[in-house]
């Protein structure tokens, strides 16, 4: 097996006893992104330069035998919407192709001092809006395990570079399942952790009471490991939550032994298809054999949902790409008449169609005599589903569903019909909406092998009970499977 194939978890342990080094990880991951880059086109920029200097200032911590993170030296792909100083943080939009962020990201930073390796930054659906990674304009990103099909999104790059072996781990965002919805169609592990889990200073604004950073990772250990380094209170985001964060790889357990699972009756109908229906009823049933309940329990606000959260974004979005105006920096419309003009014109040149619906549709739920229509609703569903996990979890420690209502469509099926793009976020929607912690972990795969996600939602801040769950179900059907590219 080549290196790059490795999971993180198996690459730390060769570093601890000496079979293998720092610099030969990175050399292998660069030499598959070489390989196969052009065929799956997750990266928008490299790191290789600094990537390969930076694995040989881990060698030589390792060599003097200094005590080091776990995930010291394993080469890890950040979401370009996280700002890295110094390395272009594009959010794959015309408007900033040529931005160089002066500071870090908080993740940035806690990755850099775990002496991790970035190899660089990936291709994601334009300011995180899409669900394919096709409203990017930079390039498309395709599925590793289809080349003709999308790899999900706005994380596509991060999850298609783990799946291809172009990232051992990666970083991703997910504002309403864009974690866990690429996760499962590229047959990777993906958590969205509790908002205010992880910090989200330096993760550039789609919706701010929605967003939340999270890892992508080919097993359940390495993206344990990766939340563990990632997690934690911060002072410069608000909305952090101060609450203790343990080791999720030193917890980790296999078995579900008493654990109370719930499958919601509402994430099973008619838009769900037969084959991820039946892998994922098989899923539940695995872990049933070995020793979890399991009972049918409903969420009625689930039906509204999609519509509360598309209200919300938007009218977040709307206000926090306000910013983005030719002034400060980033694009500027080249020709104009007036200030005026100069705005209408950069922010006409510089967002793609998608982000300026989004926009447009948030000024509309904002604006005076529709505020109340709609935005107002809108948040009330959002407090009604909160009271219904709130209410289930009294009960249930898990809840079992399909990550998205199919495997992964063709590239351009859906851009036409933005209605039927939304709908593929179904499922995932509401987690984001009540601020809880999920994850999507692969469970098979349908009659074109293509990977079906099981995604696990747990109550806030229990992180640790998802991966326990998953790792179980890891460790019984086995895990990651390596696509033939």
């Amino acid at each position: 097996m080549n290196l790059y194939e490795k999971s993180a978890y198996e690459l730390s342990g060769m570093l601890k006893n000496k079979q293998t080094s720092s610099v030969e990880i990175t050399k292998s991951v660069f030499d598959r992104i070489e390989s196969v880059e052009e065929k799956v086109d997750s990266y928008v920029t490299l790191n290789k330069e600094n990537a390969l200097k930076k694995a040989e200032e881990v060698d030589q911590k390792l060599s003097n035998g200094d005590v080091l993170s776990p995930l010291a030296g394993i080469p890890i792909g950040i979401k370009d919407n996280i700002s890295t100083k110094g390395l272009k943080t594009t959010c794959s939009s015309k408007m900033l192709e040529n931005y160089v962020p002066p500071f870090n990201a908080t993740v940035v930073d806690k990755i850099n001092n775990a002496d991790m390796v970035i190899t660089g930054k990936l291709n994601m659906d334009e300011f995180a809006m899409g669900s394919s990674t096709e409203t990017s304009y930079v390039k498309k990103t395709k599925n590793p395990f289809d080349f003709d099909r999308i790899p999900g999104g706005s994380s596509g790059g991060s999850a298609a570079s783990v799946s291809a072996c172009e990232a051992v781990v990666s970083l991703g965002s997910d504002t309403g399942g864009s974690i866990r919805q690429p996760a499962s169609y590229c047959g990777a592990v993906g958590l969205k952790p509790t908002y205010g889990r992880v910090s989200r200073f330096g993760l550039v604004a789609f919706a701010s009471s929605l967003d939340q950073i999270g890892p992508i990772g080919r097993t359940v250990k390495d993206v344990a490991m990766l939340q563990s380094v990632i997690s934690g209170h911060d002072k410069y985001d608000a909305t952090s939550a101060d609450v203790e964060v343990s080791d999720y790889l030193a917890n980790l357990k296999s078995d579900v032994r008493g654990l109370k699972i719930g499958v919601p009756k509402e994430y099973f109908g008619d838009g769900i298809d037969n084959n991820v229906k039946n892998a994922v009823y098989s899923a539940v049933k695995v872990l049933e054999e070995n020793g979890a309940s399991v009972k049918e329990i409903s969420l009625p606000s689930t039906n509204y949902a999609l519509s509360a959260y598309y209200i919300i974004s938007s009218a977040e979005a709307s206000s926090n790409l306000a910013r983005y105006d030719g002034v400060k920096y980033g694009y500027r419309a080249k020709e104009f008449d007036s200030l005026i003009d100069m705005y209408e014109r950069t922010r006409s040149e510089g967002f793609g169609e998608e982000v300026k619906r989004r926009i447009l549709l948030g000024t509309f739920v904002l604006s005076s005599g529709f505020f109340d229509a709609y935005y107002k609703k809108a948040k009330l569903v959002q407090r009604r589903v909160s009271a219904e996990f709130n209410e289930v979890f009294k009960d249930i420690d898990v809840i079992c569903t399909p990550t998205v209502p199919s495997t992964a469509f063709k590239i351009g099926e859906n851009m036409d019909n933005p209605l039927k793009m939304y709908a593929t976020d179904i499922c995932t929607v509401t987690i984001n909406i009540a601020g809880l912690p999920a994850m999507s972990i692969p469970c098979g795969y349908d009659d074109k092998g293509l990977p079906i996600g099981l995604q696990l939602v747990g109550n806030k801040f229990c992180e640790q009970t998802l991966l326990n769950t998953a790792n179980t179900y890891e460790n019984i059907v086995g895990g990651f499977k390596v696509p033939l590219l």
